[in-house]
């Protein structure tokens, strides 16, 4: 998310993504109805992928429940996705690489226990240690002692990290390896949790009922059905729940969880399926949201398998790019609801380089044979796409295989897995031979997000086996930059380096196409593509 000089690490300015998030109608559908700040609501959801642990999460479906349950030292108003002071009071820093925390005072976890400074540096050493198997550890890297309890050969010669320092109940310092002109934005990231004493002697019982300090506590969660939260009463975070709580209720088709929003039994919807982008607005009225996100949708590669390993395989990437009629699809399919993607970081987002994937993101038929043809050709001559069939994309799948099969003579086909948990499971876990669906949604507006996380080598998100040492040395030297300006602009000097291996294909940005039921009012999304959780209201 933006761009500003700071002394004090409070956002001057993020205009660029300040994406006001407002659905159809300036009132959010609620028309000013009365309100019962004692009930629920419900909210469209998919299993996680693991346990509810604030850094073993690096999807929706675990996230969204994770980002309600827990805050950090900031987060990002959603309004106008400027960072916002949580449990920090303030965060000062004169050189970009030694950081002081103070805390504000009367913070609780939920089970009454204080937030103190050690809660969060006792979390995030204890996520970065590779022996409690965190998915997002990589994100405590820039922390200077990071490789002494996390090296790359898996066997710690240390258990905290030497860049963190208590103070006393209110204070610690952070200090990085390396300068990191933007790390307050990452600090807004769930990973950056605290963690109360309890859980650390019981982290799988804590997965199952987590016990957090956000604005809702944990009630039950019944395994692929749903997560019951309730609203924290002593919550102190400036985001105070105008709700009783929320009910995460998971679906196995888009297309039911739609029929349960015409019917009023779901409140809000994360995405409407394709099948009814054509008709939503109508079937909805002014309870439709249609409002930006910093998200984009791409096809990922297995280049960790040989059949994909190599610079002539590039060449193949590249060409199935350009048998992809991204014009036609969004128009079609997608009904105008997304935009053709041109580059690697999505539109909106501090950072974006529209172009930044060049011609290999244009449709070109002809110059797509001929690089398929020049990289040895896929593989057996077949591509599987594998998917979530829980999320709406088998029809975009099958165009996409359609357009690549028609374009290029390769057999393309979708491989649906029964839902976004098991999709995930088999990406992460690297056990598939060929393309799979893979997305990204903002975890801090920045084009360093989109980048950082994704295609360097050993990050959390980098579920390609992606490595190139030409993008590490520029994000390396983006992150060393003297300013957020400068970070930026190294960025897109990193993915200026992704044409070339072409690990992931770029296909359209994402818009937020929901709705609410007639039971809920004053929903609004945010850039991040989440209902602002605590201002949604019930009526009475």
């Amino acid at each position: 998310m933006p761009v500003a000089a700071r002394a004090r690490l409070v956002l001057a300015a993020a205009t660029s993504v300040a994406l006001a998030a407002t659905g159809c109608s300036s009132s959010g559908g609620g028309g000013g109805s009365s309100s019962d700040a004692s009930k629920t609501f419900s909210y469209q959801s998919s299993e996680p992928q693991n346990p509810l642990q604030p850094a073993n999460a690096n999807e929706v479906g675990g996230g969204r429940i994770i980002q309600n349950l827990f805050k950090g030292l900031v987060d990002y108003d959603p309004s106008t996705a400027k960072i916002r002071m949580q449990v920090a009071d303030k965060i000062d820093t004169s050189d970009s690489q030694t950081f002081t925390v103070t805390l504000k005072d009367g913070w609780k976890f939920h089970d009454g226990t204080p937030v103190h400074a050690k809660n969060f540096v006792d979390s995030w050493n204890w996520s970065a240690n590779p022996k409690n198997a965190q998915i997002n550890s990589s994100w405590f890297s820039d922390i200077e002692g990071y490789k002494d309890v996390h090296p790359a050969s898996g066997q710690p010669t240390a258990d905290t990290m030497s860049g963190l320092t208590v103070t006393d109940d209110l204070h610690f310092t952070i200090k990085l390896s390396n300068k990191v002109s933007y790390f307050t934005y990452k600090l807004g990231y769930i990973a950056f949790s605290p963690l109360p004493d309890g859980f650390f002697k019981d982290p799988a019982g804590y997965g199952q009922k987590p016990v957090g300090n956000g604005p809702y506590q944990f009630v039950s969660w019944a395994h692929n059905t749903e997560v019951v939260t309730k609203a924290f009463p002593d919550y102190q975070g400036v985001d105070k729940p105008k709700n009783g709580g929320i009910r995460f209720k998971m679906y196995t088709t888009s297309e039911a969880a739609y029929a349960d929003l015409q019917s009023s039994n779901l409140d809000v919807m994360d995405q409407v399926p394709p099948s009814a982008l054509a008709t939503y607005k109508n079937d909805l009225g002014d309870r439709a949201i249609d409002a930006p996100q910093g998200a984009i949708q791409n096809i990922g590669f297995t280049l960790y398998q040989a059949d994909w390993a190599g610079a002539d395989k590039a060449k193949v990437r590249q060409g199935l790019s350009m048998a992809i009629d991204r014009d036609t699809i969004t128009k079609t399919v997608l009904q105008g609801s997304r935009k053709p993607a041109t580059a690697w970081v999505a539109e909106g987002v501090e950072g974006f380089k529209d172009g930044a994937c060049g011609d290999f993101c244009k449709f070109d038929p002809a110059k797509a044979k001929q690089l398929i043809q020049e990289g040895g050709g896929v593989p057996g001559n077949k591509l599987l796409i594998t998917y979530n069939a829980d999320g709406g994309h088998k029809e975009w799948v099958d165009a996409v295989c359609n357009s690549i099969r028609q374009n290029t003579g390769v057999d393309c086909l979708g491989d649906p897995k029964s839902d976004f948990k098991t999709a995930r499971a088999a990406i992460t876990s690297h056990s598939l031979n060929g393309a799979f669906r893979t997305g990204w949604v903002q975890d801090y507006p920045l084009n360093a997000n989109f980048l950082n996380e994704v295609y360097r080598t050993g990050a959390a998100s980098n579920d390609f086996g992606y490595s190139d040492p030409k993008f590490d040395e520029a994000a390396t030297k983006a992150d060393e930059a003297a300013s957020v300006a400068d970070t930026v602009s190294g960025y897109q000097a990193a993915e200026a380096v992704l044409p070339s291996g072409m690990p992931a294909i770029p296909l359209w940005y994402y818009r937020t196409n929901s709705g609410f039921s007639t039971k809920v009012q004053n929903v609004k999304f945010d850039s991040f593509g989440n209902p602002a959780w605590t201002q949604v209201e019930v009526k009475g």
